[in-house]
């Protein structure tokens, strides 16, 4: 049985504070995404995760329950695998490190609205390990 594609064109939002969610929400909906999910911590976006299947989740470093790297490392072993950006303050760059599995892009806020189109667009995300 083969695995379902994600809709590329979907997005799950993650982040700890209304504001940041809806400035990604915003980004996202001006890059032609459709939001299938928001989440205010790690816990709830993992369920988001595994029931919509979206092709971008976008998280903020900053979460309720403090553990964006639970969420990345779920988001790498679900089939199909979505793109991770996670999106982190100038003053906490290395926080990805914190991860033991890496997003497939960091951006450092603020940024352009040109870095986040391209870390919309960049490579395919790697496939889970089998």
């Amino acid at each position: 049985m083969s695995t379902p594609a994600p809709n590329e064109s979907t997005a799950l939002v993650v982040a700890g504070d209304e504001e940041t969610r809806v400035l990604l929400r915003g980004l996202l909906r001006l890059h032609h995404y459709r939001v299938v999910g928001e989440a205010e911590g790690a816990a709830q976006a993992v369920n988001l995760l595994r029931q919509t299947l979206p092709g971008v989740v976008v998280s903020d470093v900053n979460l309720v329950d403090g553990t964006f790297a639970d969420l990345i490392e779920a988001a790498k072993t679900v089939a199909p695998v979505p793109r991770v950006i996670l999106v982190v303050p100038n003053s906490r760059p290395h926080a990805a490190a914190e991860a033991p599995v890496r997003p497939d892009v960091v951006l450092l806020r603020p940024f352009r609205i040109r870095q986040f189109a391209e870390a919309l667009a960049g490579p395919a995300p790697e496939p889970p390990p089998t």
